[in-house]
């Protein structure tokens, strides 16, 4: 298999930009937007970094994604927040958001805020450095009501999206991310398997009758299947419950959730951020993150198995890593961007030579 291609991440970050901005973007949100999908990649979390620029330049394009104005507010105290996020840009939102937070994290200890109606946010870990380079810790999840590809454990139809899940941690040295799902996989792996005609290695997708499958095909069935919770034929009552504590969080704070009609690919989003020096004091909260990363990492290993590794260290090896040695893009995005920028008159950049 060829190595795949590398390309700077600052000329990602300015060719997003741009074609955001030819599709119809201000300046400030498509910004946002493209740091958010290349920070994805650099990540490591490739099906939800810059493989879904094509689609939302697609949204704006036809209207399903607002351009311009800002999130309505509904609900303003002084630790607590609901917007309307008007369709809004998801990313430029999240954004607004921990800046809307930090002040009043800094001051009350503790600040939440629920938005309605924002447009997908993407990768979720790619927020989380914004709030630990400033020492809080940062709790976001998401789901789309207008969405339904995870049933119930025990059940058959689906009513969640793989509703994921977000913290970071900080620490004295680098900071713990979880960017968890709850269910066994998500909707965008499932559609790339799928496109490329290819099987998941285990069960962790239901039939429309129930039967366990590796087949992602399975969602686009009629009727169509569903994947499975995380923790799979015999735990996922766990992933089942996490992702009806996130239904909560979301749709239930902000008022707005499956209950109501769909109104398009987008998110209803919870993010809280917290700021240890509120409580046991910011030196207490680290010495004890440091001591759980410590006992983890110098864990001893199971067979095949090299070392315990913290959620995040991988990612941020690889961040680091890539940012040196050029992002590795999956081989089915440069063509889909190249393809975009010919359509908006856009030069693609140069993949960096090996």
């Amino acid at each position: 298999m060829a190595a795949p291609e590398r390309f700077s991440a600052a000329e990602l970050r300015q060719f997003s930009t741009q074609l955001l901005q030819k599709a119809g973007l201000p300046l400030a949100p498509a910004d946002s937007v493209a740091r958010t999908l290349v920070d994805g990649d650099l990540l490591g979390h490739d099906t939800h970094g810059l493989a879904l620029l094509v689609p939302y330049v697609r949204e704006i394009s036809r209207g399903a994604m607002a351009t311009f104005g800002e999130p309505d507010v509904v609900s303003d105290r002084p630790a607590a927040l609901v917007w309307n996020g008007r369709r809004l840009p998801g990313p430029w939102l999240v954004h607004k958001g921990i800046d809307a937070l930090i002040a009043r994290a800094r001051e009350l200890g503790t600040a939440a805020l629920a938005i309605h109606h924002s447009h997908h946010i993407a990768c979720l870990a790619a927020y989380l450095l914004r709030a630990t380079e400033e020492g809080f810790l940062m709790v976001l999840s998401s789901s789309d009501p207008a969405v339904q590809s995870v049933a119930p454990f025990g059940g058959t139809r689906a009513v969640f999206t793989p509703n994921p899940m977000a913290a970071g941690i900080p620490t004295s040295g680098t900071p713990l991310l979880v960017d968890i799902s709850a269910s066994i996989t998500t909707n965008g792996m499932s559609h790339r398997l799928h496109k490329a005609g290819r099987q998941f290695e285990e069960e962790w997708m239901l039939d429309a009758q129930g039967n366990p499958s590796r087949d992602p095909a399975v969602l686009a069935a009629d009727p169509p299947g569903s994947i499975l919770p995380l923790g799979g034929l015999s735990a996922g009552h766990k992933g089942f419950g996490l992702a009806v504590l996130i239904e909560a969080l979301t749709g239930g704070l902000s008022g707005f959730g499956r209950a109501d009609p769909p109104t398009g690919w987008g998110a209803t989003v919870f993010m809280s951020l917290y700021d240890p020096a509120a409580f046991g004091g910011q030196a207490a909260f680290r010495r004890q993150m440091d001591h759980i990363a410590e006992a983890c990492r110098s864990n001893p290993p199971r067979p095949g198995v090299e070392q315990v590794r913290m959620p995040g260290d991988r990612g941020m090896a690889r961040r680091a890593q890539q940012l040196e040695q050029g992002v590795a893009l999956h081989p089915t995005i440069a063509p889909m961007l190249r393809e975009a920028a010919g359509q908006y008159g856009l030069a693609f950049p140069a993949a960096w030579s090996a």
